[in-house]
């Protein structure tokens, strides 16, 4: 490792070629380009939209790029931030859980947005390039995030997540080392977002992603225009690992740079909910599948969370949450799906954030901090329901569904992406038409073809 870890980074970048991503880690870069295509358009039924919409027009004139589910043309910048917003606002967007970080919400919304930008300029971007890129980028995002052994004070899907955006935008140009380290110092000058909005549940949690999505992009366009910025911005005396994550250990991760493919390791997100309240989905399910039973004859729940579960997700229920608030409270999901039997956005939306059956169950959830050491551990869980009767259901979740160890076979990512589709259009052979695209993505010569096709207009 260099003195300078940002140097490794950088050279893999300008290094790596299409040829050199195995297999399976193309196949994984094409199923979360559809997967986060399609929360990103699902999202654009998320809260406040159209005013985020509205502002963004207010920044600026432009067409470059276009804002999915609603097909506005904005500048590359706006609707990175827009769709990086998008992505996010639901709780739908897959998750590097080690890292705990959302990479393609804050990489993906800048990325295609540049795309579209190139090929108005007669310079596409193919889809092998497209795919490369995204490998990149989740790489990046993903070491920089898992090396951090510190308790989380700064979001980083947003933190980390804006490296990623340097990473693959600097490869899409063709970027060298020195000038990807200044792209990284201006992106550094920039970087935003902290633990505030999770604890609050507010919009801002997505916003910060869309930030840090423009920030990355626009880091790039001023290091090709000779702008520079500091060089060691992860271990130097003001660098990422000493402001934001002043606990690390970069060794183990950055031995598996380009060799692993942290693409290969991001967990789907079957529920639009925090990740961390997945597990409880998944127990009461497996339960129910040894011994059905409804949800008015389930007495009391206990779970033990590990530290980082319980930090993020084990939240009280209250009354009438915000939506934001509802997605990352374990009681309030665990209430959802044992009423419902499904947890999908709707049930979020509305009148469903103050069901009187849900809140019910919720109120009988009680969450316990377990003992496990580790202060970042999101796993095992485990849930105890007693019901009627005197009977007693015990699951451990070692790796809720999604998890690369326990998950979505083909069908359900598909069936996943259809759903948040047609939140926004009934056109199914559109949504097949982007199906196909991705599936045969490295033989697509111009990639904003997906950008445009997103604005379902």
């Amino acid at each position: 490792m260099n003195a300078n870890p940002l140097i490794d980074i950088a050279e893999l970048v300008v290094k790596s070629r299409y040829e050199d991503l195995p297999a399976d880690a193309v196949a994984r870069a094409k199923v979360f380009i559809l997967d986060t295509l399609g929360v990103g358009i699902a999202g654009s039924t998320g809260p406040a939209i159209g005013a985020l919409t509205e502002v963004a027009r207010s920044w600026g004139a432009g067409d470059d790029a276009t804002v999915w589910g609603s097909g506005v043309r904005l500048p590359a910048g706006s609707a990175a931030v827009v769709n990086g917003y998008q992505i996010h606002a639901l709780e739908f967007d897959c998750v590097h859980e080690p890292a705990v970080v959302h990479p393609m919400a804050t990489l993906f919304s800048a990325v295609l947005a540049h795309a579209e930008r190139r090929s108005a300029r007669g310079r596409p971007v193919s889809g092998r390039d497209l795919i490369l890129a995204v490998a990149l980028g989740v790489e990046t995002a993903a070491v920089i995030g898992a090396s951090a052994k510190s308790v989380m004070r700064f979001f980083r899907p947003a933190t980390a997540g804006g490296f990623g955006v340097v990473a693959a935008i600097g490869k899409l140009e063709g970027l060298d080392v020195a000038t990807l380290l200044n792209a990284w110092g201006i992106l550094y000058g920039q970087t935003s977002g902290t633990m505030q909005a999770h604890v609050e549940g507010s919009m801002m949690l997505g916003l910060q992603v869309g930030f840090n999505a423009r920030a990355g992009l626009s880091a790039v366009d001023l290091a090709q225009a000779g702008f520079t910025g500091p060089k060691e911005n992860l271990t130097g005396m003001y660098g990422y690992y000493k402001l934001i994550e002043p606990e690390s250990d970069l060794a183990p991760w950055w031995a598996k740079l380009g060799r692993e493919w942290q693409v290969r390791q991001l967990a789907h997100k079957p529920f639009p909910s925090g990740r961390l309240t997945h597990a409880a989905v998944d127990a009461l399910r497996r339960a129910r599948a040894e011994a059905d039973f409804v949800f008015d004859e389930i007495e009391s729940v206990e779970c033990w969370l590990p530290p980082l579960a319980h930090r993020l997700c084990g939240r009280p229920n209250i009354p009438a949450p915000h939506a934001n608030y509802a997605k990352l409270c374990v009681p309030f999901v665990f209430g959802v799906e044992a009423v419902h039997r499904q947890v999908v956005p709707q049930s979020f939306w509305g009148d469903a954030l103050v069901d009187a059956n849900v809140h019910a169950v919720a109120g009988r959830v009680k969450v316990h901090l377990d003992d496990n050491p580790d202060p970042n551990a999101l796993w095992p869980q485990r849930f105890r329901m007693t019901l009627k009767g005197g009977r007693v259901a015990d699951k451990v979740i070692e790796h809720a569904i999604g998890h690369p160890l326990n998950p979505l076979s083909h069908e359900e990512h598909l069936a996943k992406f259809r759903m948040c589709y047609a939140l926004k259009s009934a056109d199914v052979s559109a949504g097949t038409a982007m199906i196909t695209a991705v599936d045969t993505l490295d033989v697509l010569a111009d990639a904003a073809w997906l950008g445009r096709a997103a604005g379902l207009a």
